[in-house]
């Protein structure tokens, strides 16, 4: 397995990444989906601060996605797809790269304005995005809660993209994200 791209496959550096950030945003669909049902306990805020925790996390790992993504070449896409395809699947990546980091900086400012500080992992406190306020962290947690919505479709057509990329056209688009 290659460590950087190349023209024709991903590198197990950009693949590694891919798959973790997969996997810890939809664990972090889940969580949030759950906690936000939940009745208020020590449990719930136990389940807020995890999720804050991970979702800068996610936007942690994005910004190295993003930075290896710029020093590395894409792999080009199969010349049998057509022109408005290409734009779909660019247009797919930049919604998102948008995502991974509109969600986390909104949940932050949510919190910020709630007056509930946001923690690494008990490692440093980062700093408050906004001032406390009480309309705006209800402004913002709607914002929130409607990305996380639009974010769950565009995993969802994204991931069925490339489930029809591999069983329907049977190219090699997924099997270049696979190690």
């Amino acid at each position: 397995m290659q460590f950087k791209n190349s023209e024709n496959r991903y590198g197990i550096i950009a693949i590694f990444l891919h798959w973790l950030i997969a996997l810890v945003v939809i664990a972090m669909i889940i969580l949030g989906l759950y906690m936000v049902r939940q009745p208020a306990s020590l449990q719930k805020l136990k389940l807020f601060g995890w999720h804050k925790e991970y979702g800068m996390l996610v936007l942690f790992l994005f910004v190295l996605r993003l930075s290896w993504r710029f020093i590395n070449v894409a792999p080009i896409l199969p010349a049998h797809i057509s022109a408005l395809q290409k734009l779909a699947a660019h247009g797919m990546h930049y919604l998102l790269y948008g995502m991974m980091i509109a969600m986390p900086l909104t949940g932050w400012m949510t919190s910020s304005a709630a007056g509930l500080s946001v923690s690494f992992f008990g490692l440093f406190v980062l700093p408050d995005l906004v001032n406390p306020d009480d309309n705006l962290r209800m402004l913002l947690g709607e914002v929130h809660e409607w990305l996380g919505y639009i974010l769950i479709a565009l995993i969802c057509a994204h991931a069925g993209a490339a489930l029809q990329h591999h069983f329907y056209h049977k190219d090699d688009i997924l099997r270049r994200m696979l190690p």
